[in-house]
């Protein structure tokens, strides 16, 4: 036991100690630079302790001491450590993951539902008093007096933190888009931004405004979708108008649905049928459709999305606090809808902090007394199954051809150990139960954002300043100290 204790004697030998460590944490780099051009696009990654993935079957995998060679953005090799050599000719950066107990590496994960600019309203529903619907109408009147600055801002602070949680792709679903755009572009964050068509908090937003943007989809560094805030604010001309955007323009559309009972009566009050019905009858239900929170869906319902292969986003952190409702999930596995369904995190309005390790965990724990759903179904909605709803191609795993969004785990952390040698897959329920923790090293295309914990394109304690006055900006405008 003498060997974890320290040598210290009192808060002076501690902070001596701390500065020491410090030092040497500075040498504790994994990463070597092979080109002395600085151009990076031949990376390889040596002796990862473990990868964790699903494979071409769909089978959670768990690979002992692999290597990954990554060219251009794209996994080329996946292979044994020992097997196999690249000449150090056709490399350009190694990243050494096999020092001090190693790292885990696992897809990037992705996030399939959340309004990054509203990050900026972090601490606007965190009041002791008043009920959670005069919290939300208090902080919708801070949203409305958002401006551009606010929202990018607002998307930045957004996107790097779901970076630091192993997020590498997320769904946008907001009433702009140029600001989400151009944080989207800085972080280098794969985003899917869905544009509002119909929208509460944008109520001048319309078809026709989503149209000019999806003419020039190409041109964007984020990925154009269609939005709809609730499917009762949009008429039946409206509807046929994006059904025909969807089609003309090969694009995702995403909404809320059926998240409150009130929503699926105001839906039927106007349509006649209940939100599904809905959209069946007017050519919507579709594998290009993902309905978030869907958690007053009937057993017809239901029937109806396996039929139409809908994607659905799983979101028990914001169902519970905004007492939406139980998601009907031993349901959705009875009539094998299962497996269209994805995680996401919300906004920092519904959930503590924009990770999904979380989510997959309060998914297990809110369904426990009906259905036990595995570690292993977990993660693949997190992963592959997450890139199958949202149309991502080869995106998801770590196999050849895929693309290299790659987030890296320290071992040697309280998330993973102990852990069961003989079995290492128990590391997945570890990584789930007890992780939640910032990754170490991030990779999206090809390309390191965050290196030794330091993100590479933000500096990120000029963004907390900016994000800490631009709040008390917005504040001031409302009048709301």
């Amino acid at each position: 036991m003498e060997n974890i204790l320290t040598q210290n004697k009192n808060l002076a030998d501690a902070l001596k100690d701390e500065a020491s460590y410090l030092l040497e944490r500075q040498k504790h780099t994994r990463y070597t630079m092979l080109r002395k051009s600085g151009q990076v696009g031949r990376v390889l990654i040596s002796g990862a302790a473990f990868i964790i993935t699903v494979d071409q079957n769909d089978k959670l995998k768990v690979l002992a001491n692999h290597s990954v060679y990554i060219v251009n953005g794209v996994i080329k090799e996946v292979f044994p450590a020992k097997q196999k050599l690249i000449p150090e000719s056709k490399i350009d950066l190694l990243y050494d993951a096999a020092k001090r107990s190693g790292v885990v590496i696992t897809p990037g994960f992705i996030n399939a539902h959340t309004h990054p600019p509203m990050y900026l309203l972090r601490s606007s529903m965190t009041l002791d008093k008043g009920n959670v619907v005069d919290q939300v109408a208090k902080m919708a009147l801070l949203e409305a007096k958002m401006d551009e600055l606010d929202f990018f801002l607002g998307a930045v602070g957004d996107f790097t933190e779901e970076q630091k949680n192993g997020i590498t792709t997320t769904l946008s679903h907001y009433g702009v888009f140029d600001p989400i755009e151009r944080a989207a572009k800085m972080t280098r964050q794969n985003v899917i931004n869905a544009i509002s068509a119909i929208s509460n908090s944008h109520p001048k937003n319309s078809p026709a405004l989503v149209e000019k943007i999806l003419q020039h989809k190409k041109q964007y560094f984020s990925q154009p979708a269609i939005a709809i805030h609730y499917i009762h604010k949009a008429s039946p001309e409206q509807l046929q108008e994006i059904r025909r955007l969807t089609k003309k323009y090969k694009v995702l559309l995403t909404m809320h649905a059926a998240e409150t009972e009130s929503w699926v009566q105001d839906c039927i009050e106007r349509y006649g049928k209940r939100t599904i019905e809905v959209l069946v009858d007017l050519g919507l239900a579709n594998s290009n459709t993902v309905l978030s929170h869907a958690v007053h869906v009937s057993d017809a319902e239901i029937k109806l999305i396996a039929k139409h292969k809908i994607g659905i986003v799983h979101l028990p952190t914001s169902n519970k606090i905004h007492r939406s409702g139980e998601f009907k999930y031993p349901l959705f596995v009875k009539y094998k809808a299962d497996k269209l369904i994805s995680l996401g995190t919300d906004s920092v309005i519904s959930k503590n902090t924009l990770d999904l390790l979380s989510e997959a965990l309060q998914t297990r724990i809110m369904h426990q007394h009906s259905h036990r759903v595995l570690y292993e179904d977990l993660f693949k909605m997190m992963t592959s199954q997450g890139a199958s709803v949202l149309k991502l191609g080869k995106v998801g795993r770590i196999a050849p051809g895929y693309r290299a969004d790659i987030a890296f785990w320290k071992l040697r952390d309280r998330g993973f150990m102990p852990y069961n040698e003989a079995k290492p897959i128990s590391l997945v329920g570890n990584m789930i139960t007890h992780g939640g923790r910032n990754i170490r090293d991030l990779m999206i295309k090809g390309e390191f954002v965050i290196s030794n914990r330091l993100h590479n394109r933000v500096n990120e304690s000029k963004l907390m300043t900016e994000l800490q006055s631009a709040h008390m900006r917005l504040r001031k405008r409302l009048g709301n100290d």
